[in-house]
């Protein structure tokens, strides 16, 4: 009676000390003794942001702004081949050109490897397994025994046998194929007792069996039971295209970004040209006025015209600050640093002539997002194969054999046991079992069909847009190409015009608005023919990436990078190598290495020749003064007009 009273306090002792752990100190365990069972979460518990995990923060400078240009930065020439390097060898997270923009597509190079992953999850039914289960047992069951009607008055009293034993079950089961499973099983089971009168004590039985479980009709056949792992596969697979897809798009986004800033640049320049042309042009007319050779009305246009031709490169300028920070985001680059890239790759200026049906015939083999379609339709056809077998009514076969034994010690002390393979079980039977008219099987099927037929006409429809799409872009291609030629000869055109309309002002034959008009032009010219141009070049990656063989065309390929994981022995052995990420190798080079700005490629000159002289103004002649105030005066005489006051000479050249 003491030993089981300290029994008892010891598991008194124990269960209070757990349930006081386990339950939070708000709340005792007398108001609410279930907390142990299940535990509440009575508030809301939000770490501090600077308890998390810190990301890495890129170095960068201050971004420019049309108020604070850059000024000494380090210029670096960047052709378009190292451009593209720089973006994929930066793409752990791919980014996509989204306008004056970049931003993540949300894929990434290790996509691919974590749905790899799933295929050895559904192959894994297929591993054997062992099962090992022991278990100690110790029983002491009381029991109450009668006393003969002789002897004391005590007709009763309360006895216990103590048996003790121990039984271990280990077997080994593996399902195959055909979705049947196997197994072998060993069991022991020794067995001692203090009772008296047993004619083993102690005894052993064992049991050695072979269980074997085959569907006959539903879970049967190779296609159905490997039908998981062929999904997995196929997830792999489109995860893969999906990443190249992303990928494309990266490269494509590198291409237009990059001619967006070749584009950006000269835009800019046309327009430093219109506010130089501008400035000479209103100090031209403010020293006609002071010759008297032109009224005030036109200074103040050629003021106004030489205003909205700052505000137009103002404009162009913060535009081209945008195009380098979204050119940067999608190479990876932080937004601004001590390097501006100058871009040196000069455009295509050749007309290209795409063969139609090729491009059908590549655009339906290459294209990711058709070959995605494809793949959902593979799918869709081992899921066909598992709802045409689970509309099959369940027939399974069963057998078992099993080979008994004992031994164990008789009374006398001896050891007996029994012969090997004297005792045997066996069992053979059939499960039968359908659901009558099986409609939830026959629901599953059609199903299954109707949804082969949506995704192949998505299939279908998903040719048509890319038919369109490359319709598209040839038009667009055969459109960008003629009016780059067509602007090239407007530029050089307003060139002409902008040139002698300057001349005709400065020998004061015509009004400021045509020369207003002529500057416009040609730095609308200018920065059309560049723009046309470079449109040009970005349909042809577009083309490319239409047709799925822009990273083919640029020598981009994917290669498999590995690591090291938990192998098939735990830790007990060294760890195995598995796919980690699939990058893309460096880009071949295909474009054409230049020395010099890209821009150069166009004929950036300045349209108006000026003579060199020493003024004090860099854009007034004093000499043009004089001989423009010459032929005022000449002009005068003729058409008899009354001379005009003097006035004030120019000062002096400064020394």
């Amino acid at each position: 009676m003491r030993m089981r009273a300290g029994k008892r306090r010891l598991w008194q002792w124990a269960a209070g000390g757990l349930l006081a752990w386990a339950n939070s100190p708000d709340v005792s365990i007398a108001q609410e003794p279930w907390r142990f069972l299940l535990p509440e979460q009575r508030r809301i518990e939000i770490r501090d942001p600077s308890q998390m995990r810190r990301a890495r923060i890129p170095a960068s400078m201050p971004p420019p702004t049309v108020s604070n240009l850059p000024d000494g930065l380090r210029q670096q020439y960047l052709g378009l081949d190292d451009a593209i390097q720089i973006s994929l060898r930066n793409s752990e997270v791919i980014r996509v050109l989204t306008g004056v923009s970049a931003s993540s597509s949300g894929a990434t190079i290790y996509d691919p490897a974590i749905s790899n992953t799933q295929i050895d999850v559904e192959r894994g039914r297929f591993d054997p397994r062992i099962e090992s289960q022991n278990d100690f047992s110790h029983f002491e069951q009381p029991q109450a025994q009668a006393l003969p009607p002789i002897g004391p008055p005590v007709t009763a009293f309360i006895t216990g046998d103590q048996n003790d034993q121990f039984r271990s079950t280990t077997g080994l089961a593996k399902t195959n194929v055909l979705g049947g499973t196997g197994s072998v099983n060993y069991d022991i089971n020794p067995f001692r007792t203090d009772a008296l009168g047993l004619p083993l004590n102690s005894q052993t039985t064992t049991a050695t069996d072979v269980r074997m479980t085959q569907p006959i009709l539903q879970g049967f056949g190779p296609a159905f039971n490997r039908a998981p792992i062929v999904l997995a596969r196929i997830d792999t697979e489109r995860s893969f295209f999906q990443m190249k897809d992303s990928v494309q798009s990266l490269v494509r986004g590198t291409i237009e970004g990059y001619w967006n800033i070749v584009f950006a640049r000269t835009d800019v320049w046309a327009r430093e040209q219109q506010v130089r042309q501008g400035t000479e042009a209103l100090q031209r007319a403010e020293a006609s006025l002071t010759a008297g050779t032109l009224d005030i009305a036109d200074v103040a246009q050629a003021r106004t015209a030489l205003a909205g031709f700052r505000a137009t490169l103002i404009s162009s300028q913060a535009s081209l600050l945008q195009q380098e920070a979204a050119f940067r985001n999608l190479l990876g680059l932080p937004p601004s640093d001590d390097l501006r890239f100058i871009p040196t790759t000069p455009p295509a200026r050749g007309r290209v002539q795409p063969e139609w049906y090729g491009l059908l015939s590549l655009a339906e083999q290459q294209r990711p997002d058709l070959i995605e379609l494809k793949l959902v339709l593979d799918a869709d056809y081992q899921q066909l194969i598992q709802a045409r077998n689970n509309a099959l009514p369940q027939l399974d076969a069963t057998a078992l054999y099993r080979w008994n034994g004992l031994e164990g010690r008789t009374p006398d002390d001896r050891y007996i046991r029994s012969e090997d393979g004297a005792f045997t079980d066996w069992t053979a039977g059939v499960t039968f079992s359908v659901p009558l008219g099986l409609r939830a099987g026959r629901a599953g099927v059609r199903q299954q069909e109707l949804l082969i037929a949506r995704d192949r006409a998505n299939l279908n429809q998903g040719m048509h847009n890319a038919t369109h799409d490359l319709a598209n872009s040839v038009r667009n291609l055969a459109q960008f190409y003629e009016q780059y030629l067509a602007y090239r000869e407007l530029r050089e055109a307003a060139r002409v015009n902008l040139e002698a309309q300057f001349a005709q002002f400065v020998a004061n034959q015509t009004i400021y608005l045509n020369v207003l008009q002529a500057i416009t032009s040609w730095g609308n010219a200018v920065s059309q023919e560049a723009q046309a141009l470079s449109q040009y070049n970005i349909e042809l990656a577009n083309l490319e990436q239409q047709t799925g063989t822009i990273l083919e065309t640029h020598g981009v390929r994917f290669y498999e990078e590995r690591f090291r994981a938990i192998g098939p022995f735990t830790r007990l052995l060294p760890d195995r190598t598995y796919p980690r990420a699939m990058p893309s190798t460096p880009n071949t080079p295909m474009y054409p290495a230049g020395n010099q700005p890209s821009e150069n490629t166009f004929d950036l000159r300045d349209p108006i020749a000026r003579k060199p002289h020493t003024g004090p103004d860099p854009y007034i002649d004093p000499e043009e003064i004089k001989r423009l105030r010459e032929e005022q005066r000449l002009r005068e005489l003729q058409e008899n007009i009354p001379p005009q006051p003097p006035t004030p000479e120019l000062p002096a050249p400064a020394n």
